[in-house]
């Protein structure tokens, strides 16, 4: 723990106190004090100006990354027949239908990172709301992961299609990519993320709705972007690809 606390400070010396950066100087900070001997996940934590406890302020959906997480992603379906073959066909891990909700219910299974259920079985699947709900994996209409279009969202998330919601006190917190990543391909994941939650801003939010940006690695400290600068633009990559 002492020595974690080392770095988290040596890692932090390099920082301006109470700057906010760019998306892509962001990134390169990160990258530069992400100096673990694993590889890293970035991730973004982003605070809204919305009321969680009203229904119509929750932020939820999901974004397939322009590159992915780079994690490897557990995928299982609740689909019959053709369907379920597409799903095995796509590159699920666990497909099954009633023998798929027994087993999580009776021995309880929970092997997997991301749940998707065809419409027809969420009936059978609601029974296991208690189990899948509190570990954020419940399919959900709202996020795409109740559909009959099983192919193309195992093939999502098998490539690192993401979800998000806000937490208790506003808050979102998503992985967009490894410390291995360039910073061309973490500055494109941030940039798409931020332009997903705008887009995803409840018309109920009023007055500021990005209160805080901040991005991190796995063992790294915060690096705070700066709300005015969300914008990438073709110079900024162009200077990257360069």
């Amino acid at each position: 723990m002492a020595k974690l606390g080392k770095r988290y400070s040596e890692a932090s010396k390099l920082l301006e106190t109470g700057h906010f950066y760019s998306i892509p100087e962001a990134v390169a900070n990160v990258k530069s004090t992400a100096t673990a001997k694993f590889n890293e996940t970035i991730e973004l934590a982003v605070r809204l100006g919305v009321d969680p406890r009203r229904a119509d302020q929750i932020v939820r959906g999901s974004i397939s990354l322009p590159h992915g997480t780079g994690k490897s992603v557990r995928v299982a379906v609740f689909a019959a027949g053709d369907l379920a073959t597409e799903a095995r066909n796509a590159g699920a891990d666990v497909v099954g239908a009633d023998d798929l909700v027994t087993r999580i219910e009776k021995e309880s299974f929970l092997d997997f990172d991301i749940a998707i259920s065809t419409p027809d079985l969420m009936v059978q699947v609601g029974r296991l709301g208690r189990v899948l709900g509190p570990r954020g994996l419940m399919p959900n209409p709202k996020t795409g992961t109740v559909t009959n279009d099983i192919g193309k969202t195992v093939a999502e998330y098998k490539a690192g299609r993401i979800e998000y919601r806000t937490d208790r006190v506003g808050n979102i917190h998503a992985p967009v990519g490894k410390a291995s990543f360039t910073n061309l391909e973490l500055i494109e994941n941030v940039a798409a993320l931020l332009d997903e939650l705008v887009r995803a801003k409840p018309a109920a939010s009023k007055g500021r709705y990005i209160r805080s940006i901040t991005l991190s690695s796995t063992m790294g400290p915060g690096v705070k972007i700066d709300i005015n600068k969300i914008r990438v633009t073709d110079e900024d990559l162009a200077l990257l690809a360069s």
